[in-house]
């Protein structure tokens, strides 16, 4: 049984060790298809709330990282390329871009994964472009990304004989010890979307209950301000606020999310229908992030306000040298 239970260890965590590779190449080609064009879109498609939100929304879609996107828009706001109430909007939308992965990973995809690989890898070593090359790895790396969760699913699917961990699995539907485990996780390997993607895995294979689920979902959400808040060191005041908004949205949300756990559970099994319970945690992930965005959206003066008065923009050296310089 020892024996086993390592094979069943070692298979998993090397199922995540190319979930993690995937996406971080994933995100980096598909930044360097992108290029400075994002950087344009969010200056120029950025200029109201809802716009925005929009933005964000698109941009997390196409890069599959709403890490990636919250960091970008904070190096902006450091940069004075992107004024700081219009990096709340994308913040938000990137909440909602994060959620189409999940949607994706609820699919079983694992076995059709070559049909993204091969053709990636024919471009990655025969394309003599750059940029041809580029779109391959950005394939090769889709492919691989399903194919690393179908190998944590069949990695785990034994753990169903283990009355230990099935016991372990079931006290995760504690809302608040669910939740910990999940932000302990996200912590731990710097990828919500990796722990959602085995949430989702353990969910298919009978693994993992409805409430569980939705409850290490809502830690994912805390532990990916992690990487976010590190991207604001000494990059200033501005890009600092933004970090914290991002804290603060997240940290509010899933306060009332746990509050509320119960009906919210209820209302995900109603709208869901009769879809399986790897669906149903997909589809709550949706449904939060978006509920989410909209409680947030109309408060974003008021939080833009909140955030000046704490952290007021430094006045410049210059000027204060000008001013002491003259005479009185």
């Amino acid at each position: 049984m020892a024996s086993s239970l390592l094979s069943i260890i070692l298979l998993g965590v090397s199922g995540l060790v190319l979930f993690l590779y995937a996406v971080s190449r994933l995100a980096l080609a598909l930044r360097h298809v992108a290029g400075e064009r994002v950087k344009s879109v969010l200056d120029r498609f950025t200029k109201t709330v809802p716009m925005a939100i929009l933005t964000g929304t698109v941009v997390t879609t196409l890069l599959d990282s709403s890490s990636v996107v919250i960091i970008l828009a904070i190096a902006l706001v450091s940069a004075g390329a992107l004024p700081f109430r219009n990096s709340l909007g994308v913040v938000l939308g990137a909440n909602i871009g994060t959620t189409i992965s999940s949607q994706l990973f609820a699919f079983d995809l694992g076995q059709y994964a070559v049909v993204a690989m091969l053709p990636g890898l024919l471009l990655l070593t025969l394309s003599k472009k750059r940029q041809g090359r580029t779109i391959g790895r950005a394939l090769f790396c889709f492919g691989l990304l399903f194919f690393s969760l179908y190998l944590i699913g069949e990695a785990v699917s034994p753990l169903k004989d283990y009355r230990g961990v099935q016991a372990w699995l079931l006290k995760l539907e504690s809302p608040v010890r669910g939740a910990g485990a999940g932000a302990l996780l996200t912590l731990i390997i710097q990828s919500s979307s990796a722990t959602l993607g085995m949430v989702i895995k353990l969910a298919a294979k009978g693994l993992l209950t409805l409430p569980a689920g939705i409850a290490v979902m809502l830690g994912a959400e805390l532990g990916t301000c992690s990487d976010t808040l590190l991207a604001t060191i000494g990059r200033g005041r501005a890009a600092l606020k933004t970090g914290l908004f991002h804290l603060s949205f997240n940290l509010i949300s899933i306060t009332i999310g746990l509050l509320l756990i119960a009906p919210f559970t209820a209302l995900v099994v109603r709208l869901a229908g009769h879809a399986d319970v790897a669906r149903q945690i997909a589809h709550a992930h949706v449904l939060f992030n978006v509920a989410g965005v909209l409680l947030f959206a109309p408060l974003l003066p008021l939080c833009q306000r909140m955030l000046d008065a704490w952290l007021p923009e430094e006045e410049p050296v210059k000027s204060l040298v000008v001013q002491a310089a003259q005479p009185a």
